[in-house]
């Protein structure tokens, strides 16, 4: 293993073996991974996907979904009283699996919001267009090519633009391997505060952490 996937560092070091997995350790950025050899394939991706239970009617899964929609929302409003970006606001959900119940929620708001998933809304066409907000909610720790894909949102972003990103933060190496999130087989990358202040830095993104498992990035205007 020689370079993080995550902010290039070109010396990583061994972390964890929790057999069948291997995960490495990033001292520039503090990312964790899994060895990009055992990645899931495409297809053992999918059928891990086909069997979350992401219904919209659920009043649990909305509430969690609420945890990155409110706070975006009042971040959307205050850049419109402010008149860093205009109301309503054009969106994209990217990672929006096989339900958009995110995008709904604050489309319900009065924002306009796209959907791109991969898997369950693959048109690149919503790739080509750039967006005031862009929402990245239970996506970052599946992606296998992290450094790519916030370079990818990174483009896709507005000036004045927020990108806001919910994933479990991984703070407490103690617990990593009985961590259940570890043990999702497509969860193949676990960020740290440290390491989307590193990414903000890369980018050139002012960063806001709400609180843990939630972060938000804006570019500048």
């Amino acid at each position: 293993m020689e370079r993080c996937p995550v902010c290039d560092h070109s010396r990583v070091s061994p972390f964890m073996e929790l057999p069948p997995r291997n995960y490495w350790r990033c001292p520039g950025c503090a990312a964790t991974f899994l060895d990009p050899a055992q990645h899931p394939s495409p297809r053992e991706e999918l059928q891990r996907y086909d069997r979350h239970n992401n219904d919209g009617d659920d009043p649990r899964y909305r509430a969690f979904l609420h945890r990155l929609a409110d706070p975006l929302l009042e971040r959307l409003d205050r850049s419109a009283r402010a008149g860093t970006l205009p109301a309503p606001a054009r969106g994209l959900d990217y990672g929006s699996g096989p339900a958009p119940v995110l995008a709904e929620i604050i489309s319900a708001a009065g924002h306009s919001v796209a959907c791109y998933d991969p898997f369950y809304a693959p048109s690149q066409a919503p790739l080509q267009e750039r967006y005031h907000f862009i929402t990245c909610c239970e996506t970052a720790e599946h992606f296998h090519a992290p450094a790519r894909e916030f370079s990818r949102l990174a483009s896709l972003l507005l000036p004045g633009g927020i990108l806001g990103i919910m994933t479990e933060f991984q703070d407490d190496d103690s617990r990593f391997a009985r961590w259940y999130y570890r043990l999702d087989p497509t969860h193949v990358v676990f960020y740290r505060e440290e390491t989307f202040r590193s990414l903000a830095h890369r980018h050139h993104w002012e960063i806001e952490v709400p609180r843990k498992n939630l972060v938000f990035f804006r570019r500048a205007a």
